[in-house]
Order: C-alpha cells, then structure tokens, then sequence
C-alpha cells in the first residue's frame, strides 16, 4: 500500500474536510495524523472552535487510519471526550491508532492535541468495514 499516495487521494476527495481546512499528514497501517489552524471561522459564540471542528478532526483521522486497509468504511459509533479548548491561532493534531482490526469491524482511539503537546481531547471510533476496494 502506497500511504502516501493514499494521503493524497483523501486529502483531495473529501470537499467537506477541504472546507474545514483539516489535511492528512501521516497514514500508515491502523494509524493516521490529521492537522488543522484554528481560525475565527471555526469559532463558536464563546469565541472557541466550535465542539465540530474537534469531532470532524477525530472521525477524519480515524477514517483514514480505517481507509489505509485499502478498503472503504462506515463509522458505525463515534464518542469524543473535550478536556480543554483551543484558541484561534493553535495549531491541531489528531493522531488515531487502532486498537482493534476485525474482519469487519474496527475500532480506533484518538488522541487531539495543540501545538505544544497540550491534550485537548480524545475519542473512540467504531468502523464497519465495507466490501469496495478503495482505488486512487
């Protein structure tokens, strides 16, 4: 499997996360990085990224740490912990392992963190491994 190429494919076939400004650093076997710039787009009315931003940072890395199987997937559960909030400025990253690869179903863990290491959160994501090759 071409990890990078498949980064490349996912980066540049998914509008929603192109929108959101998330971008997939790293893939290899059962484990992705996502990054993403808070800006004031992202803001809630509290002046702090928006409880979405988090999530959609978790289900992406975790889906791409799914999708480096080469196969496409369905998130089946999802559940995210907020520890503490990031600024308009910080600089994100989510880092998904896997913590168990069924024939079907597979389950990752993911861990959100800024700039200087500080855990923002983390997340438990359940995926339903579907037949279709992925092809890129």
């Amino acid at each position: 499997m071409d990890y990078q190429k498949m980064a490349e494919y996912r980066n540049s076939h998914n509008p929603y996360v192109q929108r959101q400004g998330v971008v997939v650093e790293e893939l290899g076997q059962g484990y992705a990085k996502v990054t993403k710039t808070v800006t004031t787009e992202d803001t809630n009315p509290l002046g702090v990224p928006h409880g979405g931003v988090y999530f959609t940072m978790a289900d992406t890395a975790c889906g791409s740490a799914m999708a480096s199987y080469g196969y496409m997937a369905v998130t089946m559960d999802a559940s995210y912990h907020f520890f503490r909030s990031a600024i308009v400025g910080d600089r994100l990253t989510a880092e998904a392992t896997e913590i168990k690869h069924g024939n079907t179903v597979c389950v990752f863990e993911v861990r959100i963190t800024d700039q200087n290491g500080a855990l923002l959160g983390t997340g438990t994501f359940t995926f339903y491994q579907l037949e279709q090759k992925i092809h890129f």
